[in-house]
């Protein structure tokens, strides 16, 4: 019985070894890690020390023991991954540049990454929390409609909703995805966005605007814009935080925000206080981001427990 559950894609990245090469381009690549922003946050969460589960798809092939080797490694309950005897393991292509985008081509639609139907409640049994990701809302039309049902089970169950939109423009085909958004919306108790998504789903023009807009939804109980390397500001209906990043020789960025998600989701598990929650978080992010490939940094209780103490001691000496 699982605390924290995600459902969504589970792939394998092959990455450019050097930025700045674009995808057209011959050149070399890195890989395969394995990946899938939902498989990174649910990682994480494992990696901190909570019991994890994900509801996915893989391929009974090398990309797909990639995959299930690494998470059941980590202690995430892939009981409910299921294997293809007929297709592939789902692979993203991607491509950074030095100003810090990137550029991804995805292999998903006829993927086992994008099959899974809804679990039971007795799958789900002991639930707190439910994370979805847009970039799985996205993926098909199909598969949304099982994270809805998803969604509903859970708060059933009477776990409570986290939701990082993680709109990747490359998936954004189908208008309709904004009407499964709105769904999402309304049952979301913790919103993770950053500040472009925010003002996208919002519909208003500025972040105080969408921030007020946001709470209007009775169930909302958390927001954390997150704002890449400027950090984040977490808010409640009674007050907000901001929170900085630490220090750290940056060597990969992918997956970041995916840690970030999960480490906060731990610390709201753990009871402890905004503060202390985004610490937590934004430790995780920059250990993810100290090594090549979206889920292979340092991350642990005590390597995120020792960012948080050095960075105190740091700010007591001044």
């Amino acid at each position: 019985m699982a605390e924290v559950w995600i459902m969504g894609e589970m792939i394998v990245e092959i990455m450019r070894s050097t930025e700045g090469i674009t995808l057209y381009e011959e050149g070399v690549f890195r890989g395969p890690f394995p990946s899938g922003a939902p498989a990174i946050f649910i990682d994480t969460v494992a990696r901190l020390g909570h019991s994890a589960g994900i509801v996915g798809g893989v391929g009974k092939d090398d990309f797909g023991k990639c995959l299930l080797d690494r998470l059941i490694k980590d202690g995430v309950d892939c009981s409910k991954v299921i294997e293809s005897d007929t297709c592939a393991t789902g692979v993203a292509f991607v491509t950074y540049f030095a100003d810090g985008s990137r550029k991804f081509i995805f292999h998903m639609g006829n993927t086992p990454a994008v099959e899974p139907k809804a679990p039971t409640e007795e799958d789900l049994k002991g639930i707190q929390f439910l994370h979805i990701m847009g970039c799985s809302l996205m993926a098909k039309p199909e598969f949304a409609q099982e994270i809805l049902k998803t969604m509903r089970t859970a708060k059933k169950l009477g776990a409570r909703i986290s939701f990082d939109p993680n709109i990747r423009k490359e998936l954004l085909k189908d208008e309709t995805i904004f009407g499964v958004l709105k769904k999402v919306m309304a049952n979301t108790n913790v919103f993770m966005p950053g500040s472009d998504e925010l003002l996208l789903i919002s519909g208003e023009n500025s972040i105080e605007a969408a921030v007020k807009k946001s709470f209007e939804n009775p169930n909302l109980e958390i927001l954390v814009l997150k704002n890449g390397s400027k950090g984040c500001t977490v808010f409640s209906k009674n007050e907000s935080i901001s929170m900085g990043v630490y220090p750290i020789k940056a060597i990969d960025a992918t997956g970041a925000g995916d840690s970030f998600d999960g480490a906060f989701i731990c610390g709201l598990l753990e009871n402890k206080d905004l503060k202390y929650a985004a610490q937590m978080a934004s430790a995780a992010g920059a250990l993810n981001t100290a090594a090549f490939g979206p889920m292979e940094g340092d991350i642990s209780i005590e390597s995120v427990n020792r960012m948080i103490q050095d960075n105190e001691k740091r700010m007591n000496a001044f």
